[in-house]
C-alpha cells in the first residue's frame, strides 16, 4: 500500500512465465500495468512503495554455469506510471574481484526526513590494485542511504567481511549487526553468528547474542526486529523444546522477557505492518494459523474481521503511513482469497481484487485437519482434502508429503491438492516427524538424518487411508515436490508394495550428490551437517536403492533448478532404468525449482493425472 493509502502495488502472473506489476487506484477501482518481466531469465519477485509515486522492486535471475545454477538479485526503482526506471543496485566495474550475486535488500523505508530515501544493504567487492592508486579495498556487506529518485547515495554502515545481516529500527537507525565468521581459509561460513547491538543514539557495537545453527535447528536468541518506542529487539529462542518469542532490552541491561510461547507448537513469526514495519503481533499454527496481537486496537479489529469474514483466515499485509488504512488478505481452504482495504475512519471493508479470479464459480474442495497413528503410536497431524460432493469412500487417493523438510503444511488453499481433488482423488498431506513447527522433539534430527521415522510416518498415512476406507483397494499413489519428491521416492524404497505410482517433482534423490551441490557456496558446512554422514546417506538415497522400487515413477525437473540440481532426477532415471523399472523424466528448459510457467505446470498436471489414472486403473 502506498504511504498515502490511495494505491496498491500488486505483482501478478504475465504471459507464460513472466510477471507484471499492477498499480491499483483504490478510489477509482482501476489498475495499470507499469512493469513486465519475461521470466527468461529475469523475474519480478516483489515491490514496495518508497513515496506516494515511486516504487522499489526486486528482480532475480538464475544463470546456468558449468557447475551450479546461480541466483542473482537486483533492485530497481520506477514511478507509478512506469517512467524513470533506475537501477538501485550499485554497479561494479572491470576492476572488481568477483561478481555480486546479492543486489541488496531494503532494511528501512524511513531513512530520514527525505521521503524518497531508504536504507539498503550493499555487497562491496574489493578491486584489483594493478596499475591504479584508487582501487577500493572495501569488502563485505554494508549499508547505504540511497535516494530512490536521484540515486544519491552515501555509506551508513561500513562493510564488514563477515557481516550477514543488519536490522534497523524503522526510523533510519541501524541497531543490530550480525557477523558470521568463515572457517580458516576455506571461505565457508561457520555455524556461529554473533549479533551486536547499539544503544539508542550511540555508535558503539555491544554484544547481544550468539546463535549457533545445527542439523536440528539453532540455539540462542535470534533477533528479527527492533521496536524503537520500547527500545527492544524482538527475536526467537527455545523454550521447553519449542520456538518462542522474546524481547531483549537494548538499553544496556539486555533484560530478556518472554512475549509469547505455546505448549503445543512453535511461535512461527512476527506480524508487521506499515512503512516502519511496526511489530504488531506474532502468529502460530495449530490446525489453523492464529495471530496474537500486541496492539490492543488491532487485536479488537482482528477479532471483528474474523467474525465478519468467518471461515477464512485474515492476514494483515500492509498499512498506510499513518495506519488509517489497512491492506488485508482473507482466504480459506475452498476460497483462494481476496485482498481488502479497511478504512479505520469509516469502518468500511472494500474488496480490492481476488487472488485467483480464474477460479471464481468453480466448486472447490474443503480441507479437514485429521490425525492418524504411526506404527509406534505417535499421532501424526495431517490435512485431508476430499473431492467436492464426495462421500469420502473408496476413492483413488494420494499421499502428498510437503517439501523442506524444515517446513509444514497449513490449513488453507493449496493449488496442487485442489487440482487432484478436482480430478477425483482424496489427498492426504501429513506433517510427518521431521516437519518444523512442532518443536525439537518432533523435528528430530531432520527429515534426512531421521528419514526412517519421517518416511515411516508418510507411509503410515497411506495405510491409514486404506484402513479408513478412504482409499479404494489398489488405488493409492504418492506425489511430492522437492523434499516431498524425495519422500515419495524413498517411501517406495521403504515399502515397495504400498504405493502403486510415484510422482516426484524436483526431488532430492541422492544425499551425497545433494551435499556436493553446496561445495561452491559459503553455507556448505551447514548443508553438509544437515545431511550428516553415516550409513543413512546411502540407505536414505532413493537413487542408491532404485532396485527396491516396484511402482512406476514419473519425474519432473527444471534445468535451472538452483535448489536441487536436475542431475538428481537424471541420476534417478538412469538408476531405475538400469534396474529394469518403469520411469519417465520430463525436463523443463529454463525453469527453476518452482516451475513458475503456465504451460509447464499445465503439462505437468495433465501428465501426472494421466499417469496416475493409468497406474491406478482409475
Amino acid at each position: 500500500m502506498s504511504p498515502d493509502g490511495k494505491q496498491v502495488a500488486l505483482v501478478a502472473p504475465s504471459g507464460v512465465r513472466g510477471a507484471k506489476l499492477l498499480v491499483i487506484d483504490i478510489a477509482a477501482g482501476t489498475s495499470k500495468t507499469i512493469l513486465v518481466s519475461s521470466g527468461e531469465p529475469e523475474r519480478l519477485s516483489g515491490c514496495r512503495w518508497s513515496t506516494e509515486t515511486r516504487l522499489v522492486c526486486k528482480i532475480y535471475a538464475i544463470i546456468k554455469s558449468a557447475e551450479n545454477n546461480v541466483q542473482y538479485t537486483r533492485v530497481l526503482a520506477l514511478n507509478n506510471d512506469g517512467s524513470d526506471m533506475k537501477m538501485m543496485t550499485e554497479a561494479g566495474n572491470n576492476r572488481s574481484i568477483g561478481v555480486a550475486q546479492d543486489g541488496g535488500s531494503v532494511i528501512d523505508w524511513s531513512a530520514d526526513a527525505s521521503a524518497s530515501a531508504i536504507l539498503m544493504t550493499r555487497n562491496y567487492l574489493p578491486e584489483m590494485t594493478t596499475n591504479t592508486r584508487t582501487a577500493s579495498e572495501d569488502d563485505g556487506l554494508g549499508v547505504e542511504r540511497v535516494d530512490t529518485v536521484t540515486l544519491a547515495r552515501r555509506s551508513v554502515e561500513k562493510p564488514y567481511p563477515n557481516a550477514v545481516e543488519y536490522i534497523s529500527d524503522g526510523r533510519g537507525s541501524v541497531r543490530i549487526l550480525g557477523l558470521r565468521p568463515t572457517r580458516g581459509t576455506s571461505g565457508y561460513a561457520g555455524a556461529r553468528t554473533a549479533y551486536l547491538y547499539r544503544q539508542e543514539g550511540k555508535r558503539e557495537w555491544l554484544p547481544l547474542s550468539q546463535v549457533v545453527s545445527g542439523p536440528t535447528g539453532y540455539t540462542g536468541f535470534n533477533p528479527y526486529a527492533v521496536d524503537p518506542k520500547l527500545n527492544v529487539a524482538y527475536g526467537f529462542n527455545e523454550k521447553d523444546g519449542r520456538q518462542a518469542l522474546f524481547k531483549v532490552s537494548l538499553d544496556g541491561s539486555l533484560t530478556q522477557d518472554l512475549v509469547l510461547a505455546r505448549p503445543d507448537v512453535d511461535v512461527a513469526g512476527l506480524v508487521r505492518i506499515g512503512r516502519q514495519d511496526r511489530v504488531v503481533g506474532a502468529y502460530f499454527v495449530t490446525d489453523r494459523r492464529e495471530t496474537e496481537f500486541f496492539d490492543p486496537e488491532l487485536r479488537k479489529l482482528g477479532a471483528a474481521l474474523g467474525r465478519a469474514l468467518a471461515g477464512r483466515i485474515v492476514t494483515f499485509i500492509d498499512a498506510s503511513a499513518d495506519e488509517s488504512k489497512l491492506l488485508l488478505f482473507a482466504g480459506g481452504d475452498s476460497d483462494p482469497g481476496v485482498y481488502y482495504i479497511f478504512d479505520k475512519s469509516t469502518r468500511k471493508l472494500q474488496d480490492l481484487t481476488g487472488a485467483r479470479p480464474q477460479l471464481e464459480g468453480l466448486k472447490l474442495a474443503t480441507v479437514k485437519a485429521v490425525t492418524y497413528p504411526a506404527a509406534d503410536g505417535a499421532q501424526i497431524p495431517a490435512y485431508l482434502t476430499l473431492p467436492a460432493g464426495s462421500d469420502g469412500r473408496n476413492l483413488p487417493a494420494i499421499v502428498m508429503p510437503h517439501g523442506g523438510p524444515s517446513a509444514r503444511d497449513e490449513w488453507g488453499f493449496d493449488w496442487l491438492a485442489q487440482f487432484f481433488a478436482h480430478q477425483g482423488y482424496a489427498v492426504l498431506q501429513p506433517n510427518y516427524r521431521g516437519s518444523s513447527g512442532y518443536g525439537a522433539d518432533w523435528f528430530q534430527k531432520n527429515g534426512f538424518q531421521s528419514w526412517r521415522t519421517a518416511i515411516g510416518d508418510v507411509n503410515d498415512g497411506g495405510r491409514w487411508l486404506q484402513k479408513e476406507g478412504i482409499a479404494a483397494p489398489g488405488k493409492l499413489a504418492i506425489v511430492g515436490w522437492s523434499y516431498g519428491g524425495y519422500a515419495a521416492l524413498q517411501s517406495a524404497v521403504l515399502d515397495s508394495d504400498l504405493f502403486k505410482a510415484v510422482v516426484a517433482i524436483a526431488p532430492v534423490t541422492d544425499l551425497e550428490m545433494l551435499r556436493n551441490e553446496f561445495l561452491n557456496f559459503e553455507n556448505y558446512l551447514q548443508a553438509s551437517a544437515f545431511i550428516g554422514r553415516g550409513p543413512h546417506v546411502t540407505e536414505g538415497s532413493p537413487a542408491q536403492n532404485a532396485a527396491a522400487i516396484k511402482a512406476p515413477v514419473l519425474l519432473f525437473h527444471g534445468d535451472l533448478d538452483a535448489n536441487v540440481g536436475i542431475g538428481e532426477s537424471r541420476l534417478m532415471e538412469r538408476k531405475l532404468k538400469a534396474a529394469g523399472r518403469s520411469v519417465e523424466l520430463i525436463e523443463f528448459k529454463g525453469l527453476d525449482h518452482q516451475l513458475a510457467d503456465d504451460a509447464a505446470r499445465t503439462q505437468m498436471l495433465g501428465k501426472a493425472d494421466a499417469f496416475l489414472r493409468t497406474a491406478l486403473g482409475f
